[in-house]
This record gives structure tokens, C-alpha cells and sequence, in this order.
């Protein structure tokens, strides 16, 4: 039998999702996309859910897009034209539900993250990679802009960085990766795994309700002017402080206490354990 694409693992409050196309270098094939939109859905269903760690199997955390699937298409009628627009399309919108998820979701990079797979890295909301790691949008190289890429890259470092990146296709280390705010943390290769755990628990000791709003108001802010941004800003401040998370969180800070988060199905509970 074939091996699923994308492996899940729930344990607790967390849920792993690992890219299960080593020989492949996990690149995002039409199959892997679907699989892991798939998974994804699935895991938003789960009541429990906090934090989705996404992790890869093999030496690539992902090259980009298959470009032998892509190339394959040349043959077609129209020379591939509404495969690439299919594909392109699908590939968009995996990485608008990453970014619209409504929990965290941490990259977990154990190994080279290139164009598509850079933009993968880039779309989720934290990343810890192993020191040995690089990172590039080679598109530049083929004749093939990494355009796409380009939109998610081009939201987490500064532009000097990004157009450095997209025009000579060279990688960039891990340590240059955080420098320019890539990636979060460095770590040793053997430690990748157990720090994005770690990271993962951190996030789950916080009101779940809390994350949720911070974590959409945080991308939907990004894209407002200034006056825009602080008047949404201000209605999402008055909308938590009316949450009975906020209310517990404040009093329990007041009367030096500790907290007892409100659960996804109304009751209480304290801080989870890690």
C-alpha cells in the first residue's frame, strides 16, 4: 500500500503534521497539497487543539513545487497552462489556511527549505531550525521567479533581504535566517524536534480563546494602514477584555493567584501540563 503524504500525530494539545515524501524532498506535489490541507482541516475539528507543529521526514523539509509534475504537463493541450494555474491557485490557498488557521502553527525545519518550501516556512507563524539548515528562493535560476513565494517572504523580512533572496537565488544559513526574522530559533540539528516541542507546550499553558483572537488580529492588522490598524486594534482589545479569560486572567494577576483558563467546551481548567 501507499504511504500517506502527510503522517498526524496528536498528542495532548498538540498535533503534528510531518511532510512523508522523503524521497521526493517533500516537495509540494498536487497529492502532498491536498493531503495536507486535508490535515489541517481535520485538525481544526479537534476541540482540544492548541498548537499544529509541521515537520517533515528526511534530509528536505521541502524543495518547493514538483517540478516534475509541473514539467509533465508541457505535453497538454494547452501547454500546462490550467495545470500551473491549478496548482498555483492551490498552492495559495494552503498557505492563506496556514496563515487563517485558527492556532498557532510552528515549522519544525529539520532540512533545506527552498522556494515553495521557503514560502512554506515563512507562512507558518513561528519556525525553529536546526542549525545546519538553508534557506533559498531559487526560482531566479530555472527562469522561474519565485513570485509566489515572494508574497510570504516578503511579509516576514525586510524588503533588502527579500529582493536579495528572490533576485541572486543564493541560500542563507539558519543563523542569517533569524537574523532577518525568517525563523525564530536557532538550535542544534539533534535538538530541532524537542525545542519546537517545547515552544509548542509554552503555547498551550496560554488562554485558548486569547491565541485565537491575537493570532487573526495579528495577520489582519499587518494589512491596514496605521489609523486603520490601531481603530481595528482597539474593537479586538474590547472584545477580549469582554471574554471571561480576560476577566479571570486580570483578576487572578490582581489577587496574585494563578489563572484557570476557560476550556473549548466552556469549563474550566488550569494550565495544562507540559
Amino acid at each position: 500500500m501507499t504511504e500517506p503524504l502527510i503522517l498526524s500525530d496528536s498528542q495532548q494539545y498538540i498535533t503534528t503534521l510531518t511532510m512523508n515524501r522523503a524521497k521526493a524532498r517533500n516537495s509540494l506535489s498536487e497529492a502532498l497539497m491536498t493531503e495536507l490541507a486535508s490535515a489541517l482541516d481535520e485538525a481544526q475539528q479537534n476541540p482540544a487543539l492548541r498548537v499544529v507543529i509541521l515537520a517533515a521526514q528526511g534530509p528536505a523539509f521541502c524543495a518547493g513545487h514538483d517540478l516534475k509534475e509541473l514539467t509533465s504537463h508541457r505535453a497538454d493541450a494547452d501547454q500546462g497552462r490550467a495545470f500551473y494555474t491549478k496548482i498555483m491557485g492551490q498552492c495559495s490557498d494552503l498557505m492563506q489556511k496556514i496563515v487563517n488557521f485558527p492556532r498557532p502553527v510552528i515549522a519544525c525545519v529539520e532540512g533545506i527549505a527552498t522556494a515553495a518550501g521557503c514560502q512554506l516556512v515563512a507562512s507558518c507563524d513561528l519556525a525553529v531550525a536546526g542549525s545546519s539548515v538553508s534557506f533559498a528562493t531559487p526560482g531566479v535560476d530555472i527562469g522561474l521567479f519565485c513570485s509566489t513565494p515572494m508574497v510570504a517572504l516578503s511579509r516576514n523580512v525586510a524588503r533588502k533581504h527579500a529582493m536579495s533572496m528572490l533576485l541572486t537565488g543564493e541560500p542563507i544559513d539558519a543563523d542569517t535566517a533569524q537574523q532577518i526574522g525568517l525563523i525564530n530559533e536557532v538550535v542544534e540539528p539533534d535538538l530541532v524536534r524537542a525545542r519546537t516541542g517545547e515552544l509548542a507546550a509554552l503555547i498551550t499553558r496560554k488562554p485558548a480563546a486569547t491565541v485565537a483572537i491575537g493570532k487573526a488580529a495579528f495577520y489582519q492588522q499587518l494589512e491596514k494602514p496605521l489609523n486603520e490598524a490601531y481603530e481595528f486594534a482597539s474593537e479586538v482589545m474590547v472584545t477580549n477584555m469582554m471574554i471571561r479569560d480576560a476577566e479571570e486572567g486580570i483578576g487572578a494577576f490582581v489577587e496574585k493567584r494563578s489563572p484557570s483558563w476557560v476550556k473549548d467546551d466552556g469549563t474550566e481548567h488550569g494550565k495544562p501540563e507540559s
